[in-house]
């Protein structure tokens, strides 16, 4: 693996995990958004991850088959997290309670978002330590050089 291959790794890491984070905190800020311009609850983003792929060759293939060799991280998308129910709570007053009186609120649990902040956070903090491990293995090569 060379150099800069890691410091790519290591970047495109801290990029995706930044993006999660983001699309995170867009999900607890809509916590209490009832309607939308669609007219329907705020609805949870979920982000989804895969392995960068360069245009691998044959020869990369068979390297790939006897070594690891990583190319890093990419956001393939992020969807609406349709699976889970929009949370309903009794609120007649409200502006956007239905003909029973109920509200239907977003799927976001804030507990459930918080963690997975902490677990982004601490992926991000992970990059950033093998990015700076890199760093420092390259600047002590530069001086053993120079010397």
């Amino acid at each position: 693996m060379g150099l800069f291959q890691s410091f790519d790794i290591a970047a495109s890491g801290m990029t995706s995990q930044r993006f999660r984070m983001d699309t995170i905190a867009e999900n607890i800020a809509n916590v209490n958004t009832t309607r939308t311009d669609d007219g329907v609850p705020y609805t949870r983003k979920v982000v989804t991850f895969r392995e960068k792929l360069t245009s691998p060759t044959f020869s990369d293939a068979m390297k790939k088959a006897t070594e690891f060799r990583g190319d890093g991280v990419k956001v393939v998308g992020v969807y609406e997290d349709r699976t889970t129910d929009y949370i309903m709570e009794y609120d007649p007053s409200h502006p956007d309670a239905d003909e029973n009186g109920y509200v239907s609120y977003p799927n976001v649990n804030t507990v459930t978002e918080m963690t997975n902040l902490i677990d982004a956070s601490r992926a991000y903090e992970a990059n950033v330590t093998a990015f700076n491990a890199v760093k420092s293995m390259a600047t002590n090569g530069l001086q053993i050089g120079n010397s």
